[in-house]
């Protein structure tokens, strides 16, 4: 077992068995949405800056969970915060298809992502984004989707309905606050999987009304188990479905 690795308990082995039985829609990718916050609700620091939450077991069975998805999402305020290579490492399996949503176009060039040559990142962006940018993330590898915007954003329905007509059956979503805001909203995630980690942040939240600090989506069938110091706490969401994100 990679070190860091979580034991598979009777709990997660029925996380695990819920993940890979989760379906989709109707032209739907099934969605799982997955991060970690503060006691107080908070998923990074005030300034938006990298803040590591998860311990070394929390972190294993996140990647664990990665390798049960065909993609993980992200938006771009992550890439420009984290500089994440959204791979599995800490455990065995398959990495997903990492995918971004970049309304204008702000994928740095020298993301990491772009660096990887086992997957290379799909960009889902504004139809009106500057098309020399486009040019020049395709030439590095990417592969760019235009959308049309909306008042609310990039259409998500709409993304999942490409993302699923391009194989796409199961995604995972890992942030930041503003996309995982607009999944929540939309119900169109299948369920949630949250790590609470023992410290306080006062940073950026998921739910910002500050009377709804360290809230947790409505989860049915909620469970719960011990990884480190860190509580993982997941059930599913009501689905039914809105259209628009970041």
């Amino acid at each position: 077992m990679p070190e860091g690795a979580v034991k598979e308990s009777p709990r997660i082995a029925r996380l695990v068995r819920t993940v890979l039985d989760a379906a989709g829609g109707s032209g739907m990718p099934a969605v799982t949405l997955s991060w970690a916050q503060s006691l107080d609700g908070s998923i990074a620091a005030a300034d938006g800056a990298r803040t590591a939450l998860s311990g070394p077991q929390s972190l294993a069975l996140t990647h664990r969970l990665r390798s049960l998805h065909a993609g993980i999402l992200v938006g771009i305020g992550t890439v420009l915060a984290d500089d994440p290579l959204l791979t599995v490492r800490l455990v065995e399996g398959p990495s997903p298809r990492p995918i971004v949503l970049d309304s204008r176009l702000r994928f740095p060039l020298s993301a990491r992502l772009l660096a990887r040559t086992d997957l290379h990142p799909w960009i889902f962006h504004d139809r009106g984004a500057p098309a020399e940018n486009a040019r020049e993330l395709a030439r590095r590898g990417a592969r760019l989707f235009p959308l049309d915007l909306s008042a609310g954003g990039l259409p998500l329905e709409k993304t999942l309905g490409v993302l699923c007509s391009e194989g796409i059956s199961t995604l995972m979503v890992e942030g930041g606050a503003r996309v995982l805001r607009s999944f929540l909203s939309s119900r169109l995630a299948c369920q949630a999987v949250v790590t609470i980690s023992p410290v306080t942040l006062d940073g950026i939240r998921v739910y910002r009304d500050p009377a709804e600090a360290g809230r947790l989506p409505d989860l049915l069938d909620q469970e719960q188990e011990r990884c480190g110091q860190d509580t993982v706490i997941w059930g599913r969401l009501a689905g039914a479905g809105g259209r628009e994100g970041p």
